[in-house]
């Protein structure tokens, strides 16, 4: 399944989606399946969740259930279980070998900097990409680290498209229209550590002093396998192709 996180429901932790989530499992009475032992667990495995306050439109999870049922029903009636703003966007079957964390191994991010300018943002993204790393400070639970923000950083975008910070209907913030407002597209590996959006923003802040007079409003556009030429391949696709094969 591939689900969005949108609008103030971008707030939601991954703790909170996965409780609703199966709070929505019994509304809409799936039959889902269950792990053995004394301590049973539903089937469910998430891929990859979007940090906490990070809209997204593609989170992705796979179930296990007791048995076939039509996936689009499926979506309807899980979609209808949940709030509006976490949204099941498209079930498919499981029909391709391979888990979903399989096919997933880079992300599509877009950040609106509202009070930015694009010649400012781009400055920093230039200086960004051509140092040979960026180390930026993280609080972990185990205290402070330091992490290199520019090794995952495949790519970076920059353009003037205020309504872009609504990414795929998103409310865009309160202040755009007020000033400038600079976009940043960038594409990130997944790594060890993660690196996050705000890591980045962190990053540019490092090597060019961007400090954003507005909190940035960041959106995940899309997740897959990274192809050789820069983009993402859909990980539900392998499901889709192998699914119209059996037909």
């Amino acid at each position: 399944m591939r689900y969005a996180k949108r609008g103030p429901l971008r707030f939601t932790s991954h703790r909170d989606f996965a409780r609703a989530f199966e709070r929505a499992l019994r509304r809409a009475a799936v039959p889902i399946a269950y792990s053995q032992g004394f301590t049973p667990h539903p089937k469910i495995s998430y891929a990859s969740a979007a940090p906490t306050g990070v809209a997204s439109e593609a989170e992705y999870l796979e179930l296990g259930l007791q048995r076939e049922v039509d996936p689009e029903q499926l979506r309807g009636a899980l979609d209808a279980a949940l709030s509006p703003g976490l949204d099941i966007v498209e079930a498919v079957v499981a029909a391709a070998p391979g888990s979903l964390a399989d096919r997933i191994d880079a992300g599509r991010w877009r950040i609106a900097l509202t009070g930015v300018t694009v010649e400012a943002l781009t400055a920093a993204a230039a200086a960004f990409e051509s140092a040979p790393e960026v180390l930026v400070e993280r609080l972990t639970k185990q205290g402070k680290r330091l992490i290199d923000a520019r090794a995952a950083v495949v790519s970076l975008a920059v353009s003037a498209e205020p309504a872009a910070a609504a990414a795929a209907g998103n409310d865009p913030p309160s202040e755009v229209g007020a000033g400038p407002c600079a976009i940043l597209d960038l594409v990130v590996r997944l790594a060890s550590p993660t690196v996050r959006p705000d890591d980045v923003l962190s990053g540019l802040r490092v090597v060019a002093d961007l400090e954003p007079p507005v909190p940035p409003r960041a959106t995940r556009l899309a997740q897959g396998l990274l192809t050789a030429q820069g983009g993402l391949a859909d990980p539900l696709e392998a499901d889709r192709t192998a699914t119209i094969g059996e037909r």
